[in-house]
């Protein structure tokens, strides 16, 4: 069998958040569910109508150059990129062709190409349901008889990043990158602000150029997956492209691999084709005449947007690993989760200097508080407790004043209840009968009680079957509802049976 090499170069696209469009006044609303609300003669491309520019949107990807350590251009302008479609009412989109914002640059691992700015489009709707396809390629009668356009996102600014092609040894190895490289810059989006990136609601979109060679130095006939809008899409879809053009090129039947774009069906979990793919030619771009060219080392102080620019996610990476040195996996949440990390750097991280109280309370965070406010969002009741009274609960719980069972409870209490500011921890364990025993006198009593009531397991842990004596200690916990310190139990136990 032959050595296959995939090849796979990434263009994903981000919805920018600003408050107006692109090029013109209307809201910039992504949670718009009435149609065709934000819009105006130049979203609708009334004659006459003229297109300016939304400062904001440049700046914010301007800022995406400077995270990934890009080549801010000082001369920029915006083209005109031809075609017709009905989400496209002027008839071409203004986009950027040869001079870009941002040139170079690099990120998890794979070389950026440009990364450039442009209006997004209308939104196709087909109320029957079915899934939108090329008009040119199929008639009224597939789509249920008719479409419909909401002209809501049409001008909204959208940044558009594209990658080198890279060139891998397998599929999975090309699928996993690429995923790895998209929910990166998913990240370095929501730390600079410039976009939710909410995949779901299609804010963020991923499209996948793949060929396959037995040449790791040339490339095969590419192919354009489309609109993958998830992580898992991106994953699954390439993969599944890879392995249609290896069995393709394995069976002497390569010449089937038209360039082309194709779709990736989710419930069939399999790409199907779309249309031919154009090239650039086709798109006859030029310069837009409507809009002026922008010099933007004038324009911006790029070195005090550089020294502006926040932690980013690779930075607090190995800053968590050298800081706190907890697990990887556990970092990942941190940097996944702003809010989160920033709740727990805030209050009590800085004074951490104990590695094992470090290590307790991230498992409370990560294991515990977290799943409970996650199954409880949609009462939308929940919130991050104060830092100081959970860092009071972990502290309690390491002293051994309440058990681990009673410091979750505490938890889940302070991080729902709405007066959780007015009370103390200490007077909520001693109100709920949380608190450990360790009076030894009392006990002693229910100890010898609990012995002389199981002689065989008494015997057996005498007989040297050490863990015996859990069981007992289980029984004590039972016997005071919890309120025995189990640590202080099993040592009076021990001593108790020498």
């Amino acid at each position: 069998m032959n050595k296959y090499y995939p090849t796979i170069g990434l263009e994903i696209h981000a919805e920018l958040k600003t408050l107006t469009k692109m090029f013109c006044a209307c809201m910039n609303n992504p949670d718009e569910e009435k149609p065709n609300t934000n819009i105006c003669p130049v979203c609708m491309a009334h004659p006459g109508a003229m297109p300016t520019l939304n400062k904001k949107a440049i700046e914010n990807v301007i800022k995406v150059g400077l995270a990934v350590n890009g080549t801010i251009a000082d001369f920029t302008e915006f083209d005109r990129k031809n075609y017709f479609y009905p989400d496209i009412p002027k008839g071409y989109q203004i986009s950027q062709y040869k001079y870009p914002i941002v040139s170079g640059g690099h990120l998890a691992g794979i070389d950026i190409t440009r990364v450039h700015l442009e209006e997004d489009t209308a939104n196709n709707k087909h109320p029957e349901g079915k899934q939108e396809k090329n008009t040119a390629s199929y008639g009224a009668g597939d789509l249920g008889g008719y479409s419909l356009v909401d002209f809501n996102r049409a001008g909204v600014p959208l940044m558009e990043l594209v990658t080198e092609a890279h060139t891998f040894d397998n599929a999975e190895d090309t699928a996993k990158t690429a995923s790895k490289f998209a929910k990166e810059l998913q990240l370095i989006l929501w730390y600079l602000g410039v976009s939710e990136a909410n995949m779901e609601k299609g804010e963020m979109r991923v499209e996948a150029n793949i060929s396959v060679s037995t040449d790791a130095k040339k490339l095969g006939t590419k192919v354009e997956v489309k609109n993958l809008n998830s992580f898992k899409s991106v994953e699954k879809a390439i993969k599944f492209e890879i392995d249609r053009m290896t069995e393709l090129l394995e069976s002497g039947k390569g010449s089937e691999i038209a360039q082309e774009t194709r779709g990736w069906d989710e419930a069939k979990q399999k790409t199907f084709s779309q249309r031919k793919k154009e090239e650039s030619a086709d798109y006859r771009y030029f310069p837009e005449p409507d809009l002026p060219k922008l010099y933007l080392h004038k324009a911006f102080d790029l070195e005090k947007m550089k020294k502006e620019l926040p932690e980013l996610p690779e930075a607090k990476r190995a800053r968590y690993k050298k800081d706190f040195g907890i697990k990887e996996e556990y970092v990942e949440v941190f940097i996944n989760k702003p809010e989160l990390s920033e709740w727990f750097e805030k209050e009590f991280a800085p004074n951490l200097v104990d590695k094992k109280a470090i290590e307790v309370r991230c498992n409370f965070i990560i294991n515990d508080l977290l799943g409970f406010i996650q199954t409880r969002l949609v009462e939308g009741t929940t919130r991050l407790p104060n830092a100081i009274k959970f860092a009071k609960i972990v502290k309690m719980y390491m002293e051994g004043q309440i058990s681990s069972r009673a410091a979750k409870d505490m938890l889940g209490h302070f991080a729902t209840n709405i007066d959780f500011f007015n009370e103390e921890p200490e007077e909520f364990a001693k109100s709920e009968g949380l608190l450990q025993s360790s009076d030894t006198g009392e006990l002693k009593k229910i100890a010898q009680k609990i012995i002389d009531a199981n002689p065989k397991v008494v015997a057996d842990y005498k007989a040297g079957k050490e863990q015996a004596i859990m069981s007992l200690v289980g029984q004590i916990m039972k016997e005071t509802k919890g309120s025995a310190n189990p640590v202080v139990s099993k040592q009076l136990l021990i001593n108790m049976l020498k």
